[in-house]
């Protein structure tokens, strides 16, 4: 045997024994314990045994993208968070032999937000990013101590976030808020010299009831509001060249905007009056608060919603309890309340002030002895509305023997009218694409819903395909949900029978990929009007929602529910129950911070979109985020690879 030869011998007797100490090492500590024998030993292959002195820092924020993962044979190393934002629970942390680090930063590909240093001479197993994530994919017990871990920094990051939300709760107002910051800030004023004609003009201007006569002072001298024009104007005959002066209500109750909301609904017992005026230390005018503006602060529980939902007897009390479900949402979310939970719940409310919209109508459109269902499609037929969402339905009914179809349709589009108009007064826009059920296309007999369902599933056309993204979400919200269930038994029974159909559908679901970036953690010039952003619906939670969709279909799935399809659908096609369960962590987290997202970024009144700026995300959420992102990519390459989707 050569010299070489005898080198190369030696050097590989060394690797060997050098890898059986690994692999006895590794059967020590978790999840290495629990590994396949393989497993372990292409770890051991692979890692190099490092040593670093103490006090010397092995691997930073300015270290660049990590290259290794880090498993600690002897020694002691310290993690310390760098910068002023908290990422995780803890500032220093310790850890020993058989604890490893960054998991986070070596899955995501990106540098460490934490300085791990040696605090005592230590000898660390230095595996590269790439064998690790190799080892992720090839090893279940290694890739589920990674997603657990990553499933406890979500953890933390819903606690940030209910605290944030907490906060934020905290700071709603409440009978004892100051006035400053209640009611109206810039009241219709008029001057006492002011024409009663000249005022009457101004009040049909602005929209309102009432004026607050004040001098060029700013100090109200009075009050003129429509009692006063029906007593001291019409009964009394006053010539509209009259100064307002002379009827108004002179000597207006008056109280300063430190005092409390409490205060000021006492004053309103105490002298039989709807408002008060609000004023700065020098009386001078900053606001007037109603009787209603004092009600509202007090209307945000279930209970009350509930009741004021099945006792409205018009559209405007309707309306008002449309803002409170969303008030009660609101402070849902700082209790902690999770995503899947929360949509479940707005959905919920929504059904019933839908349903009240409905029987309202009933009224002046009766139905009597026919068989009919109003029904929700899109995310309300998936009990996953968040606080922005416009109307998606239909209307399915059973023509009584003899009856004329087409008569029939025309009193059901006419009532769908009506009750689209009045749901978009209450805050549920109108579907810009006319998915509505005043749309004759969505104003269908059993037999024609049937009909189409199974064109598009015979048929797959692009634009079938899209309306199987929203029409196959469906349930009945009012009337005979026994309709619904014949409609749903029909779709199942078609798309078992058309595999090709659930293959387009898989192809459709993979043309929107997850917005990871290869360099960067996320591409965010997707959309082009709207540059570093990220749509979380279009790119994260409708890709949780086509999966669901396709899987429910092909394993006889009737929920409409996408985290309920996903894990019914899971054990019925056999997927285990850790990779859905880290799948279904990914949807809600994006689903959480779109609830966030629309609420904090909303203006008042106005429903928030879906369009986030990761930049403007701390660094928790954003790991969380990218996180999420993977888990989606994962999902569909499971998909990819049923369908043979090339």
């Amino acid at each position: 045997m050569v010299i070489g030869q005898v080198e190369m011998k030696l050097r590989q007797d060394g690797r060997s024994r050098m890898a059986g100490n690994t692999q006895a090492f590794l059967r020590n500590h978790a999840p290495f314990n629990k590994m396949q024998p393989d497993a372990l030993q292409s770890f051991a292959e692979k890692a190099q045994i490092v040593f670093y002195a103490a006090g010397s820092e092995i691997v930073g924020p300015g270290s660049g993208k990590v290259r290794y993962f880090y498993l600690i044979e002897s020694g002691k190393v310290q993690a310390r968070q760098a910068g002023e934002v908290a990422v995780t629970e803890y500032s220093v942390l310790s850890l020993g032999a058989g604890e490893s680090f960054p998991i986070g930063a070596v899955t995501a590909g990106r540098p460490s937000t934490n300085v791990y240093q040696a605090v005592a001479d230590t000898f660390c197993y230095q595996l590269p990013a790439d064998d690790f994530l190799a080892l992720m994919a090839s090893s279940p017990e290694f890739n589920l101590f990674c997603t657990r871990y990553i499933a406890s920094l979500l953890d933390q990051s819903r606690r940030q976030l209910q605290l944030q939300f907490a906060q934020r709760a905290s700071e709603q107002q409440t009978l004892n808020s100051p006035l400053a910051g209640i009611g109206s800030r810039s009241p219709i004023t008029v001057a006492p010299e002011t024409s009663l004609r000249a005022a009457l003009e101004t009040m049909s201007q602005a929209g309102v009831g009432s004026l607050v006569v004040a001098g060029a002072d700013r100090k109200a001298v009075g009050v003129f509001t429509r009692t006063d024009l029906l007593d001291r104007v019409v009964l009394a005959d006053l010539p509209l060249s009259t100064p307002i002066s002379l009827a108004m209500s002179a000597n207006p109750f008056m109280i300063e905007e430190h005092a409390s909301a409490y205060d000021a609904m006492f004053a309103m017992a105490t002298h039989g009056i709807r408002h008060v005026l609000v004023t700065d230390a020098e009386g001078k005018l900053t606001g007037v608060v109603s009787e209603r503006d004092l009600f509202s602060l007090q209307r945000v529980g279930l209970r009350q919603i509930r009741q004021a939902i099945d006792s409205a007897h018009n559209v405007e009390a309707l309306r008002q309890a449309a803002a409170d479900v969303r008030q009660l949402a609101f402070n849902m979310l700082a209790q902690g309340v999770g995503a899947e939970q929360l949509t479940q719940f707005i959905s919920a409310l929504n059904d019933a002030l839908t349903r009240r919209v409905i029987q309202l109508n009933l009224e002046r459109h009766p139905f009597d002895g026919i068989e009919w269902a109003w029904l929700a499609f899109g995310s309300e037929g998936r009990d996953e509305q968040t606080f922005s969402t416009d109307q998606d339905n239909g209307i399915v009914f059973s023509p009584p023997e003899g009856a004329s179809i087409d008569a029939l349709k025309q009193r059901f589009l006419t009532y769908a009218l009506d009750v689209n108009h009045d749901l978009d007064r209450c805050g549920f826009p109108l579907c810009k694409g006319n998915i509505m059920a005043s749309n004759p296309q969505w104003c269908l007999t059993l037999d024609e819903w049937k009909d189409q369902f199974s064109n598009w599933i015979r048929i797959p056309q692009p634009e079938a395909l899209l309306n199987a993204t929203i029409f196959f979400d469906f349930r009945a919200l009012f009337g005979q949900a026994e309709l619904a269930d014949v409609m749903r038994r029909h779709l199942l029974a078609q798309t078992a029978a058309n595999p090709m159909f659930l293959r387009a559908m898989a192809k459709n679901a993979l043309d929107v990929e997850p917005p990871l970036g290869k360099i960067r953690d996320f591409l965010t010039d997707l959309e082009p009007e709207h540059p570093g952003k990220i749509d979380l619906k279009k790119y994260g939670s409708r890709i949780f929602v086509d999966v669901a969709r396709i899987y429910a279909m092909a394993s006889g799935v009737h929920n409409t529910n996408s985290i309920q399809r996903l894990r019914i659908s899971a054990q019925r096609l056999s997927i285990r129950s850790d990779e859905i369960n880290a799948v279904l962590e990914g949807m809600n987290f994006i689903q959480l911070l779109r609830l966030q997202h629309q609420y904090l970024e909303g203006e008042p009144g106005i429903q928030g979109d879906n369009l986030i700026d990761p930049e403007k995300l701390n660094e928790l959420d954003r790991r969380i985020l990218k996180e999420s992102f993977r888990q989606a990519r994962k999902i569909q390459t499971r998909l990819k690879l049923d369908y043979q989707v090339q």
